[in-house]
């Protein structure tokens, strides 16, 4: 750490799929919260969708938020919510890195301020993640519509690319009043990554040393 880093708070923020999970979440919720038969369904509907954003020809969001509509559009919030709970409890731990999970834990015992920072459904991220001991949670949230029910549409933009910059910055202010450590797997995560003092692409280091 440089004579200019000293003294300053540090940051440790962690991508959620792919990084602090073996896989991505998504599919896995919506399976544990409506069943296969239910998500074959919606899956056949959603075909031309799934396959126009393998191709490359829709983005990140558009797809998501398809998907989002079809399979949650109607819920009521409280429902998912406590879909999200029930998900963050009995599925969450299973699909665990557990190197990240030790690198989480050596921030922790440093005094590190922790953040997980994800496009992943927030509803099911920030139950897990307050409970894993972070501070803070940013990640994709839904519409709410008439009588409390969730449209599907995302709320704000999706928490993906450099929106994961600027949710950092509204939550932390002047970027140099801290050092900030990043943990990422994916496109994604690339602005992040680069945003940071110490930048960890699909890498976890050595937590007995907290070498970089």
């Amino acid at each position: 750490m440089s004579a200019a880093q000293a003294g300053k708070p540090v940051v440790a923020a962690f991508d959620f799929d792919g990084t602090l999970t073996r896989r991505e979440t998504l599919l896995a919720f919506l399976l544990h919260t409506f069943g296969a038969a239910a998500i074959a369904r919606h899956a056949l509907v959603l075909s031309p969708t799934l396959a126009a954003y393998a191709l490359g020809l829709i983005r990140n969001d558009v797809a998501k938020e398809r998907v989002f509509v079809r399979c949650l559009g109607g819920m009521r919030m409280e429902e998912l919510q406590q879909a999200g709970e029930r998900f963050a409890m009995h599925v969450l731990p299973g699909m665990l890195r557990h190197e990240a999970m030790q690198r989480l834990e050596w921030h922790k015992q440093q005094g590190h301020r922790c953040v997980a920072i994800s496009a992943s459904l927030e509803y099911y991220v920030r139950p897990w993640a307050t409970k894993a001991g972070f501070e803070d949670v940013i990640a994709t949230r839904l519409q709410i519509g008439e009588q409390g029910c969730i449209t599907g549409k995302i709320s704000g933009a999706n928490c993906f690319g450099i929106e994961k910059v600027r949710r950092l910055e509204d939550l932390l202010g002047v970027r140099d009043g801290y050092i900030l450590y990043a943990y990422g797997d994916s496109r994604g995560d690339k602005e992040l990554l680069s945003y940071a003092d110490h930048a960890y692409y699909r890498y976890i280091p050595d937590c007995e040393s907290g070498a970089d």
